[in-house]
This record gives structure tokens, sequence and C-alpha cells, in this order.
């Protein structure tokens, strides 16, 4: 498998809904699956969604034990997610900083559901059910949110909170990514 070019903000695939994938035993989808890992760990990524790479299904990747771009993060289960469907189970809301690879160096201040639950299907066909919160409830989002046709600018409420992640954290080390 290999290591895909990540879309960038401005590309009009990354502003589509993604379409819904119909049987979870698609012939192309192991592939698809490699591709995605290969480049999300290439890359530092929390997580990655196929129109990332310019395939337009709902499907996500997310999850790992460490990221250098969020090393105070608790870890999240290695997930892979078909067509999901998110449920917030509060209006509680907060406020966190996000990268994306398709806005490489950038970094916002985004207002995410504090508590959610996600459902879909893994690789398998396996029903996935969870509720989650925090970081892991962030990024479930972020990465959904792609399949929609959403950037986290367009989240942002106070763009006076984005920008360069040199500018706005000086000293700080890291990759960029989502």
């Amino acid at each position: 498998m290999s290591v895909r070019s990540v879309l960038h903000m401005g590309h009009p695939l990354l502003l589509q809904r993604a379409q819904p994938i119909v049987h979870v035993h698609e012939p192309w989808l192991p592939a698809l699956l490699q591709d995605l890992r290969d480049t999300m760990q290439a890359l530092d990524g929390a997580g990655l969604a196929a129109p990332q790479i310019g395939e337009s299904v709902q499907l996500v990747i997310f999850g790992g034990d460490f990221n250098v771009r969020y090393p105070d993060a608790p870890p999240i289960p290695p997930t892979v997610l078909i067509n999901p469907v998110l449920t917030p189970l509060s209006d509680e809301k907060e406020l966190g900083w996000e990268g994306c690879l398709s806005l490489p160096g950038l970094r916002g201040l985004v207002p995410r559901y504090r508590h959610l639950r996600y459902q879909g299907w893994d690789e398998n066909g396996t029903p996935i059910d969870r509720a989650v919160s925090g970081f892991h409830a962030r990024v479930v989002q972020h990465e959904c949110d792609h399949l929609l046709g959403i950037l986290y600018p367009m989240r942002m409420p106070d763009l006076t909170h984005f920008g360069y992640q040199q500018a706005l954290f000086p000293g700080q080390s890291g990759a960029d990514g989502d």
C-alpha cells in the first residue's frame, strides 16, 4: 500500500458530502484502509478521513497510543468507522485547539460537543456503538466533519484564534495533522 497525498483546503472535494459505503466487504476497501493507515502514520495524524486522500466515501480512521501533536491527550483505541452517525449526549461544548492535515501548519480554537455517542461499522462489518468524552469526542467530530464537507475553521466562532502553529505557540514543536 502507500502514503497518499492529502488534499488541502481549497480543493472542491473537501467541501462535498461523502457517499455512504453500501457494503463493508467491497473489494477496494482493504487497500483504501491501508492507504489511510499508512498516510496517517507517516504524517503523525490523530485521524484521517477518506475524502482527505481523494476518496469521497464515508470512512474515517482515528486513534492510537501517542501523538506528537497532542502529547497530553489520552490514548484512543485505533478505530475504523464506516458510515458514522454522531449523537451529542448533552449540549455541553468545550473549546480545544485543532489542526488538520488538509490545513498544514495551521491551528484553530474550535467548539465541540464534550460528550457524544458514535455508531457505525468497522472494516469487518461489526457494529460500533460508543459513548465518549473529551479529546476522543473531539477527534471523532473532526474526522466525521470531513464526511460532511466541513473543515474545522467553518466551526470557529472567533477567527482571532486561528493561525499558524509557529505564531500561536512559539517554541513548541510537533508535526501537523488531524
